[in-house]
């Protein structure tokens, strides 16, 4: 079911909310920056919790689009 959520995004069936997008830009630039609010070479492991997190969040966003694909499914 994902691989079709992922085609009905791509061929633009189904319109992916504009908070979506940012989070994954950010989540992206935030994994991709030298900056780090919690940064790995004090804390180890501990320190990639703030990555984890954000991971976190795109993942839960991603979740809600494709409920939302799929509530569209069965109305339409």
């Amino acid at each position: 079911m994902w691989f079709r959520f992922l085609k009905a995004v791509k061929r633009r069936e189904h319109r992916v909310a504009p908070t979506t997008w940012v989070a994954a830009i950010a989540a992206v630039i935030y994994a991709l920056a030298p900056i780090d609010a919690i940064p790995e070479f004090v804390l180890g492991p501990l320190g990639l919790t703030d990555d984890v997190g954000v991971w976190g969040i795109l993942a839960l966003l991603v979740v809600r689009e494709h409920r939302r694909w799929q509530e569209s499914l069965r109305t339409a």
